[in-house]
């Protein structure tokens, strides 16, 4: 249960000062629906009216507070004309402007011969200075009824700076005093302010340093903010460690087949991933961990040698991946490894209908079959395994922390969950995304593949790159064409994509393939096939290529209009090819008008192939959000902090959240109490339940 003492900063936001039904929809939609979220919206800028400049010292566009002698009345001569007020010091004169004002209210506001002191934008009108509806306006004996420094806050459409400020004073008036759950020699050490401090600072600020995320009471908040993050990750941790595993210890007899066929040895990355992974699986706890690999580091088969070791000690493993070409892919890259072990595999996905489908869930449910490989269909209420032991889910950001924890409730006693990702992850965004995960990095290539030629070349160019391309086909190779991204929609990418397929047919004819988001499954892989098997020589693609296609004899990757793609986009794609053991190429085309970033990103693509580095470059280029794409990402949305400019903040976060619950695993002790608070105040109350007493 909520704390008593939270109550009111839950209260709706429509139970604060001038907000009724309409303004509360607008509240609603800029801050959230509560009064907390109007305190996490902290102010953008800061009106300082301590200074009185003269009326000839006045700026166009600035906020001026003048100490004015009020002169002529001008009301308007007709409809739709301002009615204007002409003021004057020693030093000029300028004019106050009203649109539809009430003459009577500014007879009684201005009068005649009065000194005023008014506040507002200064707005310069045919080389003049003037001042449309002032903030402001006070006699000089009622100068404490001006407020000297006011905080301006970001707004949506239709509503006004002074209903925010308004509704946000109401807000600080229930800010109560909260036990402290931070370590104290850790706010003494960064200066902190208390919580309570903190957030009236945050929204009261002095001078416009106190708006920087570095000002001690928003770091403050950051940090709080980032600590009920990693709290809240960190108790799931422990839930899923908590949760009874099984003790799972292969002899590695299969294991020794399938090393023995691979064409190459196990790189120094994979033998301790692998290490850590056995480590995980013969411990009595669940396992949760995440394997992050560069294109072509050898996930697969770190995934295969780990569901061996479950099959060896007399278990079931399960292997999801995203889309159903992946998990075909997948499912062709085990069966002969299996084969060879002589291991039972097969593959399930949402088309396998009828018999055949029954015949599969018949031989999961009674340990005929050894590993089964397939798309989020291996969700469904009707799959049951007879004792399933481990579960690798490819392209992790797909899953969220819910999914992992279902997934790992599939096996009756207790699944070990292998979570694997294609895309080298920031340690930030690790730490932000992955928290309840423990991380094994494949950091090393396998011997023998060779890097890519990448090269950029302006879109005018496009006629050379096709004759190029006719001289690598002449030569046997076969080529990848990637289209833009119109935009993140199937429907608009697909008629990119068709009309460049319609250019090349006209040049290559039937060697030329399509491929795209909207076209049904059993289209997709016959047209994979094609290619695979060599029959079509070239395939235009949307990004659907872009994980896990393996066609080896593939060495020439067009992306078109490259400066549309994310920099671990264009990683992905250009790991399609350099498969085999030929040379390969990838080209980039781009724009002849290149933006800034743009330019960063193909320039990093030239220089480096280290998938790791090229995440750290995406996290700087473009913010973790659109890194891995909030919206499909299960990513936390920070309201104070910024994981990439705080990441310090973030690592001790992670730092002290682990020391916490190593001591007290159950938020007991005072500080602990304080902790439980602080989840509830940022609303992981998730988190809680996952405590014995909670």
């Amino acid at each position: 249960m909520r704390p008593e003492i939270l109550f009111p900063l839950f209260a709706p936001a429509r139970s604060l000062p001038g907000i009724g039904p309409r303004m509360e929809k607008l509240v609603e939609k800029l801050t959230g629906p509560n009064v907390v979220d109007l305190l996490w919206h902290l102010p953008s800028g800061l009106i300082d009216r301590r200074e009185r400049p003269k009326i000839s010292e006045t700026k166009d566009g600035e906020i001026a507070t003048m100490e004015v002698t009020i002169g002529l009345h001008v009301p308007a001569r007709r409809k739709g004309l301002p009615y204007r007020i002409h003021i004057h010091d020693e030093t000029g004169e300028m004019q106050l402007v009203f649109f539809n004002p009430r003459a009577d209210y500014l007879a009684r506001t201005f009068p005649e011969g009065a000194q005023r002191i008014i506040s507002g934008r200064i707005d310069f009108y045919q080389g003049e200075p003037q001042m449309t509806h002032p903030d402001h306006v006070v006699a000089l004996d009622e100068i404490e009824k001006l407020p000297l420094l006011e905080a301006t806050y970001p707004l949506t459409a239709g509503l006004p700076q002074k209903s925010v400020q308004k509704a946000v004073s109401g807000a600080l008036e229930r800010v109560p005093e909260l036990v402290e759950w931070q370590d104290t020699g850790w706010l003494a050490k960064k200066a902190y302010p208390s919580w309570r401090d903190a957030v009236l600072q945050a929204h009261r600020p002095q001078s416009l340093a106190d708006l920087k995320p570095e000002a001690p009471a928003r770091e403050r908040l950051a940090f709080d903010e980032f600590l009920s993050n990693q709290l809240a990750l960190g108790l799931v941790r422990l839930r899923m460690k908590k949760l009874p595993g099984r003790e799972i210890a292969g002899d590695g007899h299969l294991r020794k087949k399938v090393v023995t066929a691979l064409p190459f040895a196990l790189t120094g990355a994979q033998s301790r991933a692998l290490h850590d992974i056995d480590d995980d699986m013969r411990s009595p706890h669940r396992m949760l961990r995440l394997l992050q690999g560069d294109v072509g580091s050898g996930k697969t088969v770190v995934a295969l040698l780990a569901m061996l070791n479950a099959v060896e000690a007399g278990y079931q493993a399960a292997m999801m991946a995203p889309t159903e070409i992946l998990a075909r892919q997948h499912y062709a890259a085990l069966e002969p490894l299996c084969a060879e072990a002589g291991i039972k595999i097969a593959l399930l996905t949402g088309r396998d209908k009828g018999r055949q489908r029954a015949q599969i869930l018949q031989d999961a449910a009674t340990r005929e079959l050894d590993i089964l490989v397939g798309t989020h269909s291996l969700f469904q209420a009707d799959v049951a395994f007879h004792a399933l032991a481990l579960a690798v889910v490819d392209e992790q950001h797909r899953f969220g922390v819910h999914q992992r924890l279902e997934l790992s409730g599939k096996g009756g006693k207790g699944t070990d969950v292998l979570v694997m990702t294609a895309t080298p992850i920031p340690r930030t965004l690790t730490l932000t995304a992955y928290g309840d995960m423990e991380v094994s990095k494949l950091d090393e290539k396998p011997p023998g593949r060779k890097p890519v030629d990448t090269r950029a070349m302006p879109l005018e160019k496009l006629d050379d790159v096709v004759t190029a391309m006719r001289r690598a086909l002449e030569a046997g190779a076969q080529v990848y064409w990637v289209c833009p991204l119109v935009e993140e929609s199937d429907e608009v990418d697909a008629a990119a994509a068709e009309e460049r397929y319609k250019h090349l047919r006209g040049i290559f004819g039937d060697s030329v393939a399509l491929i795209h988001g909207r076209m049904k499954p059993a289209e997709k892989d016959a047209v994979m096939m094609r290619f695979e098997q060599g029959d079509a020589r070239i395939l235009v693609a949307t990004t659907v290529i872009e994980v896990g296609v393996n066609v080896p004899n593939a060495t020439v990757m067009v992306i078109e209009h490259a400066e549309r793609f994310g920099l671990a986009q264009l990683h992905q794609l250009r790991g399609r090819v350099g498969r085999g053991a030929e040379k390969s190429t990838c080209l980039l085309l781009y724009a002849s008008s290149l933006g800034e970033t743009a330019a960063a990103r193909i320039r990093i693509m030239r220089e480096t192939e280290d998938g790791f580095r090229i995440a750290e470059e995406d996290l700087r280029l473009r913010g973790a959000g659109e890194l891995l794409g909030t919206r499909q990402s299960g990513l936390p949305e920070f309201r104070i902090a910024d994981a990439e400019s705080q990441s310090d903040l973030l690592a001790a976060a992670y730092d002290d959240a682990r020391m916490i619950l190593e001591r007290d695993p159950e938020l007991e002790t005072e500080r602990g109490k304080a902790l439980r608070t602080l989840l509830y105040l940022f609303e992981r109350d998730e988190a809680i339940r996952y405590l014995r007493s909670g």
